[in-house]
């Protein structure tokens, strides 16, 4: 069975191909980076005009590269949420106008679902069941994960998600759009013992996370400088923030990994590419003896490949998701929780 991904939830406009026998056969991916970054984050309006813009080349792309015809697709799957909401149209009314267009069924995929599943598209993929710390510019979650679609919430963010809160820092530190990167790399020129930020929840006896406060903690240090902050102590800012994010991240990991009595951890989402967060996940998977699984880096952040991948998985398990009525509908807020069936 091969599946068409389509993904448009934000800023990425992904288009992929996967062969349930052959693996993926093709993806292509366009960012809105550029664009965005004059205004210092994602404008939705500009967002949903560039997705369609760029939706069909994409499509034509990935054809060429895998060699298929569009005859020899089977079914189509398409970010249904969350995400932005004009965003979502426009891949959803594309799916379903393909399908339509092609007699063929669709199906409205969770995009978190994608982030979950995407580790399994790697060359040394992890076995279910696994705890999954699924990180990203909108959510900060801790979830066991036993199969497809059997997901269990462990602990979340309670305001800010470790992106967001990224980004938000980086724009205080005067740095550019996207923060993650930006402020990453910046702290590795950092002094980690100029400044010691708090570690939000460390301590606490759930799993959930809070990051709010550590934004506000870079926010008061910038505003206590005397004069512009140089480059030199922006790095040190840039340090201790990362260090404090990480310490958090890996704390509530292991955690996790302790409660559930699981030793196979699973990184998703475009804070699971963090160079920082990778090299402290690894270590504390040599000292406490459990394995770590990543993404491949061009499967971090949003892209059609997660997509055509969980979109497959469920139609293995459940044919008759898929439908060809082709009315269509988008979910900006959809909690992974109602995301069920095995």
């Amino acid at each position: 069975m091969i599946v068409l991904g389509v993904e448009s939830s934000c800023d990425e406009t992904g288009i992929a191909l996967y062969d349930t026998e052959r693996g993926l056969l093709a993806h292509a991916l366009h960012s809105q980076v550029a664009m965005h970054e004059q205004y210092g984050g994602v404008v939705p309006e500009l967002a949903s005009r560039d997705h369609i813009r760029r939706a069909i080349p994409l499509l034509k792309e990935v054809l060429e590269k895998s060699g298929a015809g569009r005859e020899q697709i089977d079914a189509i799957a398409y970010t249904q949420g969350p995400g932005l909401a004009g965003a979502l149209l426009v891949g959803a009314s594309i799916a379903c106008g393909l399908g339509l267009a092609l007699d063929r069924p669709v199906l409205g995929v969770h995009h978190l679902e994608g982030h979950l599943l995407s580790p399994l598209l790697a060359s040394d993929p992890p076995a279910f069941p696994f705890v999954a710390l699924l990180v990203s510019g909108g959510h900060t979650q801790l979830m066991r994960v036993d199969g497809v679609g059997r997901y269990e919430l462990l602990g979340e963010t309670v305001d800010d998600a470790a992106g967001e809160a990224f980004d938000k820092s980086a724009k205080l530190l005067g740095l550019g759009y996207p923060g993650g990167p930006a402020i990453s790399r910046l702290a590795e020129f950092g002094d980690p013992h100029v400044y010691k930020l708090p570690r939000p929840m460390l301590h606490s006896k759930d799993l959930n996370f809070s990051f709010s406060g550590l934004k506000t903690a870079v926010l008061t240090v910038v505003k206590n400088q005397v004069t512009n902050i140089c480059e030199q102590d922006k790095a040190n800012v840039a340090r201790a923030f990362v260090d404090a994010m990480v310490d958090v991240l890996v704390a509530k990991s292991v955690a996790a990994l302790k409660q559930t009595g699981l030793k196979r951890l699973v990184i998703a989402g475009g804070v699971g590419a963090n160079k920082q967060l990778r090299e402290a996940l690894d270590a504390a998977a040599t000292r406490k003896h459990f394995r770590v699984f990543y993404p491949e880096m061009e499967f971090c952040t949003d892209n059609g490949a997660m997509i055509a991948f969980a979109g497959a998985l469920r139609l293995q398990r459940h044919p008759e998701a898929a439908r060809r009525d082709y009315a269509f509908n988008v979910k900006p807020r959809w909690p992974l929780a109602e995301v069920t069936g095995a």
